[in-house]
């Protein structure tokens, strides 16, 4: 029996219905904006353009594979990357599960391989991390547009800095385990037990070296995303500056992350309008880049998964 097949259940259920009422909730946002105003925004761009964006999105899922190749290998395992690259997007049939926790599916599948839970998800935990510096780096970045925002930058720049170092000193974070009683019966505790175990696994992943390197990967890789999603910006006939682009896609990211719905999806696309109505776009114009955005990206990637995820079974 495959590690796909072992998703059965109720388990498996949910997760499939959170992937469906997350496209139902889609559609309805789209229904919202007018179908009217994404096919206007659709035709402004082209076909050219839309093929421009996915590339883009490609390049994105591509940059994302090295990194997670990266830290299988660190973690000691050196598994065939045409099997590995199957499995890696397999995982984003799954994106539009609450956090992407659905992406988490990749330990299933790597099992096959040998690959144990606890590391698999060290390396899926490496990558949330990585995604979150790149966001919050690609923010500030936006942020060079205000001088009055010179500061936030300095602060945010140092945050992610402070986080650097504390991921890559590991007997800080034996230190901090060691703390945390190892007989406690409640479930807090027991959950913080095991986030210090999957931290010292993933610390492997956080050397200086290999953390720099999987940042500016995820930074290329985020880039690739903003800046397509500037282009469309501009085929629409928006005159956007790339920094402000690059700021509204990257706080998107960023809001829909910490909101914790399946894909960001809601706090990814309420941040996006709203930043695009105050710079002077029609509501209606930007509902449709915004949607026009999110299906070359993250809808693209549930249809590259779920058509690599049938195969893995």
């Amino acid at each position: 029996m495959t590690g796909a097949l072992h998703l059965s259940g109720w388990r498996y259920r949910a997760v499939i219905l959170s992937v469906v009422f997350s496209a139902l909730g889609y559609l309805g946002f789209s229904l919202w904006g007018g179908w009217q105003e994404v096919s206007n925004a659709v035709s402004k761009v082209g076909i050219v353009g839309i093929c421009i964006a996915l590339l883009m999105s490609l390049l994105n899922y591509g940059l994302r594979f090295l990194r997670w190749q990266s830290y299988l290998k660190v973690l000691g395992y050196k598994v065939p990357w045409r099997s590995s690259l199957k499995i890696y997007l397999a995982g984003f049939a799954l994106t539009t599960t609450p956090g992407k926790a659905g992406e988490a599916l990749r330990g299933v599948l790597l099992k096959r391989w040998g690959v144990p839970y606890l590391q698999s998800f060290a390396a899926f935990f490496s990558e949330r991390l990585s995604d979150l510096f790149a966001v919050v780096l690609l923010t500030l970045f936006g942020l060079t547009l205000y001088p009055e925002a010179r500061s936030m930058i300095v602060v945010g720049a140092a945050l992610v800095v402070v986080g650097f170092l504390l991921l890559s000193h590991r007997g800080l974070i034996e230190y901090l385990a060691k703390l945390i009683p190892e007989h406690s019966s409640t479930k807090l505790l027991g959950f913080v037990r095991h986030l210090f175990h999957v931290l010292l696994e993933a610390q492997y992943c956080h050397r200086p070296g290999i953390l720099i390197g999987a940042t500016l990967l995820s930074v290329l890789a985020w880039s690739a995303e903003a800046l397509a999603f500037h282009w469309i910006l501009q085929w629409m006939g928006a005159d956007i500056p790339l920094a402000f682009a690059v700021f509204v896609y990257a706080l998107a990211m960023l809001a829909g992350a910490l909101s914790f719905m399946p894909g960001g999806l809601g706090g990814a696309e309420a941040v996006m309008v709203a930043l695009l109505v105050w710079v002077g776009m029609s509501s209606a114009d930007a509902i449709a880049a915004t949607v026009l955005i999110r299906l070359v990206t993250l809808w693209f990637a549930v249809g590259i998964g779920g058509l690599m995820l049938s195969r893995s079974k």
